[in-house]
């Protein structure tokens, strides 16, 4: 009844979100935190290990049934919240005195996340710059009250990449596989993502992509108010996603001014996006704010340059391409800053000039090439988290429970 139906995890076959989520979720917080309690014969694990709003009120529950094993959470974006009325809390099996600004309490109402905050034993987020960001008012999203008062236990930790699946030397869903020592059979790809896109080849331009939600979080309005120049400027554009309608319109607008120039394709599927970071020249994104990201790191592992913002885990991620870097051989890309439209045109005219200088773009795609974010090194910095939290779970998590 709450999960086989029509659509996805988060939202129906409209791309609404399911009405009743606030009853989905919690039904699968309680049915973790009573896993954790002792449900299953012969298991209890070590540590509970919860990720957003959706699964964050498993802590919570774990607390009002006294289980004393430790648990982390990951927030991947503060933005989204789980916020209800109040109201909810007699339906999903939580007393009213939850409902208290100490409490999960928020704003008049309550937040799933806000829950998960307070009762996790860890709490980590996607990169250290964006641990950092979300103390702030700025970049906290009205909780960020809540994480100052958690700071000791706040981590942030990259996200890695599966270097199997998102690799140019044996990608299938690309027809010319290439590695760092013939990056020249990349041109291969670019010929046939033009075919796919329907941009004009006569040329020598390059192709600036972006593969994201059409969002005003990342930053898509400041790109379709750039596409002029660059397309001005001999560069192709390719936007390929989904979001926010007047987003979405804006650039299917500014693309009709340029056929054969620049292609939005609205929606997304994964052989076409493995085309993408294959046959392009650079991504583009321009976040407003970005907890990690994963399109700049396949971008890397494909030798297409990152355009970023310098925000979150794209500022930890990529290397920009000034004179310092460029000499000791170790930029990846062009960061921007302040995360304005000056801010991105002047990021892709730089990118536009690089191109124009062979030797440079080539080392800049090698130096791509070589950065590696696998899921290794994350999982190790992990592994460290939850071993601390098993040491200290006789002690510190089981008196603070206590206290709650």
């Amino acid at each position: 009844e709450l999960y086989d139906r029509l659509g996805g995890p988060y939202v129906d076959e409209h791309g609404n979100d399911h009405h009743d989520n606030w009853r989905r979720f919690a039904a699968l917080s309680k049915a973790a935190a009573e896993i954790a309690g002792g449900l299953l014969p012969g298991f209890v694990p070590d540590v509970v290990h919860t990720h957003d709003w959706q699964s964050a009120m498993t802590s919570v529950y774990m607390r009002e049934m006294g289980c004393a094993i430790p648990s982390v959470i990951t927030i991947h974006n503060i933005a989204f919240q789980g916020q209800y009325s109040a109201d909810i809390l007699p339906a999903i099996g939580l007393p009213s005195s939850l409902f208290s600004i100490n409490g999960i309490e928020y704003f008049g109402g309550i937040s799933y996340l806000k829950g998960g905050l307070l009762t996790a034993d860890a709490i980590t987020t996607v990169s250290p710059t964006y641990a950092r960001e979300i103390l702030t008012p700025r970049f906290g999203m009205g909780l960020d009250g809540v994480l100052n008062e958690r700071v000791t236990v706040l981590r942030g930790i990259v996200n890695g990449t599966d270097l199997d699946i998102w690799d140019p030397a044996t990608d299938p869903h690309i027809p010319r596989n290439y590695d760092v020592s013939s990056l020249k059979r990349k041109r291969d790809n670019k010929t046939v993502l033009m075919e796919k896109f329907g941009l004009d080849p006569e040329g020598n331009g390059p192709i600036f992509s972006a593969v994201s939600r059409l969002t005003w979080q990342k930053g898509f309005d400041m790109f379709a108010d750039t596409a002029d120049e660059v397309i001005h400027n001999g560069g192709r554009i390719i936007v390929f996603g989904q979001g926010d309608k007047d987003i979405e319109q804006a650039l299917l607008d500014t693309a009709a001014r340029y056929p054969g120039k620049m292609a939005v394709h609205i929606g997304y599927d994964e052989p076409t996006a493995h085309l993408i970071h294959a046959g392009s020249d650079a991504i583009v994104q321009p976040s407003r704010f970005e907890p990690c990201g994963l399109t700049q790191l396949y971008a890397l592992r494909y030798g297409t340059v990152p355009v970023v913002s310098r925000t979150g885990g794209l500022s930890e991620t990529i290397i920009d391409a000034n004179d310092a870097a460029m000499s000791a051989r170790v930029a990846t890309g062009f960061q921007f800053h302040p995360v304005t439209t000056d801010g991105l045109r002047l990021a892709l005219r730089r990118a536009m000039h690089a191109y124009q200088e062979p030797k440079m773009w080539a080392r800049l795609q090698n130096q791509a090439m070589k950065a590696k974010f696998s899921w290794e090194r994350s999982a190790q910095q992990y592994a460290t988290v939850y071993t601390n939290l098993v040491r200290k779970a006789g002690n510190s998590s089981a008196d603070r429970r206590a206290s709650y």
